[in-house]
This record gives C-alpha cells, structure tokens and sequence, in this order.
C-alpha cells in the first residue's frame, strides 16, 4: 500500500519542503540503506537526508535512482539534502565537496547544502 506525501511547506522562490523527511544517519551498510531508502520513496517520503560524513550517499542515490526509473517517483518531486563536513569548509573545498556529493548521489542539483556542525 503506497502512502500519501507528506505535506510541505513553501520557502521563498516557490521552494516547496516536505514537513516530514526521511534521515539516513548510521546506516553505514550499502545494502541495508538502499532497501530502506527505497522503502522510505515507496511509502511517499519525499524528502532524504543524507551528509558525506554519513558514508551512504552512494546508497541513497542509488535508491533514489532506481525509484526514478522504475516510474515511482520523479526527480522533481524529491527534495534532497546533505551536509557538507567540517574539513571541507572553505570556498573551493566546499564547492569540491558539493560536486563530489551530487556524484554521489547520482543526481545534478541539491535542493539543500547544510555545514555538518558549523
């Protein structure tokens, strides 16, 4: 049984955030995260959650990949966040960071960049 969304809330520009999202922190296994990802879209999450220092980026884009193309979800519909970690502070690490998590995550854009403990 499929869940309804979740509601939103409207940023400014048109930014819509669901009220209610799915957070990744401490499933550290591939396969594990992946299923629940999966999961998680299935049952109408629509916001992940996910930072670099968490190790399963690769794990929630794949999810999310594979829910783009089995028709389950659009891209659109998603709102993607991660965190940047403490190392990787400054312009261009920063920006290195960003690209390497949307590499990742297997997506090209973020709808959130956050600094892990500014």
């Amino acid at each position: 049984m499929k869940i309804q969304s979740t509601p939103g809330i409207t940023l400014s520009e048109d930014t819509r955030i669901p009220q209610v999202g799915y957070g990744v922190f401490q499933i550290r296994d591939y396969r594990e995260c992946r299923t629940c990802v999966r999961e998680a879209i299935d049952c109408g999450y629509r916001l992940l959650d996910t930072a670099a220092a968490y190790f399963n980026e690769d794990a929630v884009g794949d999810a999310m990949a594979d829910a783009i193309r089995d028709g389950a979800v659009k891209r659109e519909e998603m709102f993607l966040t991660t965190k940047v970690w403490i190392q990787d502070y400054g312009e261009q690490e920063t920006l290195t960071a960003v690209e390497a998590s949307m590499k990742r995550l297997r997506t090209d854009y973020l709808d959130l960049v956050l600094l892990h403990q500014p």
